[in-house]
């Protein structure tokens, strides 16, 4: 039995880096830490003793800033919005990658502001913009702060503005057209909690949904979602984000750049989609109005297969997309060494499902799970859910019911908590995700993987979750004990892998820093040549988010990837 920490200390490095709740926790079960004992060649005793960084946060940071800079903020925004203090910058820096985590368990602080901005409006936001342009001040931009790609990491210095903590209100709820408008702030779960009250709390005739639900769901913003061109897991159905974005409003040097909200338009080239996934290196977004559907839990119907190898899984994913009899909401094909893993962390190993694996034939190490649900009206769902099934038993899948599914649902935002568990023991957990055709999907599929076992003591497994007619992301996740050098170059070989395979490098995560040198390799020099023109026509002295998408100085305090 692994000596698991359960308690995060207010105020301690852990308090920085862990995920979620500081009194939540999902603790790796029994079964999970006895494959890692096998498979990562551990004993019993290295599970004993964790390194749980509990240590309080006791730095002095140096500020930049002039007394008559922070003078000048409090003044525009009250002196109670303005945070020098050395946590509350350290936390403005810091997201949730791999990296980030490293560096705190380490005790390395750097790239931090040298001041952290609570803007209560639009308004405030753009008078800290227009002074920090004058004063040639750089400002980065943050939601909840769970940016796995260095995002918002302070490089250079400068303002980081708070937007979750003040600017998260909801504007207008359009049932008539079914939008809503929102300032970037708000969290998923507020959203969600008033548009699947609609009806009760503001006499709507229907409850609604955003249909955005990444993994990261309780710590993130729709600010942070659309500057990142995020994805969530119900995305075959509801789309990616820039799916669901009608209108934006940014605050960018130069002035205001605000989008009609209407649902379609042919005047000249789209300036929403050019924005999302800007980063904040563009301007920061204030508000946007997104697309909302009628929320109808009561029609879900979940499904899961196992198929007899992933070949057979890709073919009935890609059938099941191409057929034109509707979309599934969660769609998600685990390849076999995911598949093995997920019966043991979901309880299916040892029960009669078991048993009738053995039945069907379906082989360890070959077997591959599909597992979702279909959305929408009771019509809908139903054929959708009938075509899956069809389908999937064309492919020689067995039907494995909607309780495995519904076990992975319950818990789908809590696996995250298991990385800080696993990485008080030296385990370091990490995902990397891309996108492909179906044409090359197979090929990205046994390069990357390749790659990933190139590293002995390593587990990878793969699946994938969000699917299209022309093709699907991929998800590779990994697991083995590495030190931050290592892992550095690790991560590195898996991203230079995925694009020499001819994939995406990034399908929802975005770019930020950390990912920032490969996307010359992705959109050429005439594509970079058109941001950094889009950049410097928005921010002619290059203040917003220096370094981010690779653009602008990046006068680093530290190392950077």
């Amino acid at each position: 039995m692994a000596n698991w920490v359960k308690h995060t200390p207010e105020g301690s490095y852990r308090s920085l880096f862990r995920w979620g709740k500081p009194d939540a926790f999902k603790h790796p079960n029994d079964r999970l830490v006895s494959i890692l004992q096998d498979r990562l060649k551990l004993k019993p005793a290295d599970f004993e003793t964790p390194q749980p960084c509990t240590e309080q946060v006791e730095v002095t940071l140096k500020n930049s800033l002039a007394p008559d800079h922070l003078a000048a903020f409090c003044t525009m925004i009250g002196a109670h919005n303005v945070l020098t203090g050395a946590y509350d910058r350290i936390r403005a820096a810091y997201g949730k990658t791999m990296y980030d985590l490293l560096r705190l368990r380490e005790h390395i602080i750097e790239n931090t502001p040298d001041a952290v901005l609570l803007p209560r409006d639009e308004n405030d936001v753009a008078a800290i913009v227009q002074y920090c342009s004058e004063h040639r001040i750089p400002v980065q931009a943050m939601g909840a702060g769970s940016s796995v790609t260095r995002g918002f990491e302070a490089t250079s210095g400068g303002v980081t503005l708070n937007l979750a903590a003040r600017m998260n209100r909801v504007i207008k709820l359009d049932a008539i057209s079914e939008t809503v408008t929102v300032e970037s702030g708000i969290t998923g779960p507020a959203l969600e909690e008033f548009l699947q009250k609609a009806k009760e709390q503001q006499n709507s005739p229907h409850n609604y949904t955003c249909g955005h639900f990444p993994q990261s769901f309780e710590f993130t913003t729709v600010g942070g979602w659309i500057v990142t061109r995020g994805a969530g897991q119900n995305s075959t159905y509801f789309g990616k984000i820039e799916d669901i974005v009608i209108a934006q409003r940014y605050v960018t040097p130069i002035g205001k750049l605000v989008t009609a909200v209407v649902p379609a338009t042919a005047a000249g080239p789209d300036l929403d989609s050019m924005m999302m996934g800007s980063e904040g290196s563009f301007g920061i977004l204030v508000s946007a109005t997104l697309r909302i559907r009628r929320f109808l839990p009561q029609n879900r119907r979940r499904f899961s297969f196992m198929f007899p190898d992933f070949e057979s899984g890709l073919g009935a994913t890609r059938e099941i997309m191409q057929s034109q009899t509707g979309l599934p909401s969660v769609f998600r094909l685990s390849d076999p060494e995911e598949t093995d893993l997920a019966l043991h962390l979901y309880g299916v190993a040892g029960t009669p499902l078991e048993w009738l694996f053995k039945l069907w034939r379906l082989k360890q190490n070959k077997r591959c799970l599909l597992i979702g649900w279909a959305d929408g009206s009771a019509r809908y769902a139903n054929l959708v859910h009938e075509n899956v099934k069809r389908i999937a038993h064309r492919f020689g899948a067995m039907n494995s019911t909607g309780l495995v599914t519904a076990k992975w649902e319950k818990s789908r935002f809590m696996d995250p908590y298991m990385r800080d568990d696993l990485m008080d023991f030296g385990i370091v957990l990490d995902t990397l995700e891309c996108s492909a055709s179906w044409e090359n999907l197979p090929h990205v599929y046994k390069n990357v993987r390749a790659v990933c076992h190139s590293r002995p003591g390593t587990i990878v497994t793969t699946h994938l979750s969000h699917f299209y007619p022309q093709g699907a992301n991929l998800y590779f996740i990994f697991m083995g004990k590495m030190a931050r050098d290592e892992f550095l170059k690790y991560h590195s070989s898996i991203v230079d892998a995925i694009q020499a395979s001819g994939a995406s490098i990034t399908h929802h995560h975005g770019i930020g820093r950390l990912l920032a040198r490969w996307l010359p390799g992705e959109i050429g020099a005439t594509g970079m040549g058109v941001i950094k023109a889009i950049k410097g026509f928005l921010d002619p002295h290059g203040i917003l988010n220096p370094g981010v998408l690779g653009l602008g100085t990046q006068k680093t305090k530290g190392e950077t990837v």
